[in-house]
């Protein structure tokens, strides 16, 4: 879907901005956990995301696609993090991508919105060094992620919460 960010649709979301990040990040977390009504947690979290937004150098970028219909909110969200990891044979430098946030407004997808922002994080991590880049998926969105060259990995993924 060249043509939509052919026509400058995608763009770096910036501070402004954090409130409609945090709003399409809760659709994809109630898409893939189920709704959850509680977002208390938004407002803790504004401060922190608007810093990382207003920080163009930083490890951090999230690529947004204005709605067309509503002014002021957002179709589409990607966002991810440059990370270090000690190197390896196939990444010498240990700079690696990881994708933690793709969401697109109910009302907006099938425009190739999704797409079109994670071209543009792809190459965001692609101009930073990135050796290769992770991701989780849900079974709905693999098919994009597959259509990009993205593959399943045996990860033994573990978590611990603190």
């Amino acid at each position: 879907m060249a043509s939509v960010r052919g026509m400058s649709l995608v763009r770096r979301a910036g501070p402004a901005d954090a409130a409609e990040v945090l709003r399409l990040r809760q659709v994809m977390i109630d898409s893939v956990h189920g709704t959850d009504p509680s977002t208390d947690w938004h407002a803790k979290s504004l401060p922190t995301l608007r810093a990382k937004l207003a920080d163009p150098n930083g490890d951090f970028a999230a690529f947004v696609v204005d709605h067309p219909e509503r002014p002021g909110a957002l179709a589409a969200l990607v966002a991810g993090r440059l990370e270090y990891r000690i190197g390896r044979a196939d990444n010498p430098h240990g700079r690696v991508g990881y994708v933690f946030s793709v969401a697109t407004d109910p009302d907006a997808r099938r425009r190739g919105y999704a797409r079109a922002c994670m071209d543009a994080l792809l190459d965001w991590f692609r101009e930073r060094g990135a050796a290769h880049v992770d991701l989780n998926t849900s079974a709905e969105a693999e098919p994009l992620y597959a259509e990009l060259g993205f593959v399943r990995k045996p990860d033994p993924s573990m978590r611990l919460k603190l």
